[in-house]
């Protein structure tokens, strides 16, 4: 599951590179850097809460 949502993250980072998404503090080319910010927020609690 952590792959699927890394590989969905990874994808979401690369349209927002070509294309922005234009969702609120998304709106410019650069604001990339947010969504890697999401993904490790992501990945820190999936690996403070698996067992």
């Amino acid at each position: 599951m952590s792959k699927a949502i890394s590989a969905f993250l990874m994808l979401v980072m690369l349209v927002q590179l070509i294309r922005p998404l234009g969702l609120p503090g998304l709106r410019r080319r650069r604001d990339f850097w947010k969504l890697a910010v999401v993904a490790f927020v992501i990945w820190t609690v999936t690996l403070l809460l698996r067992p």
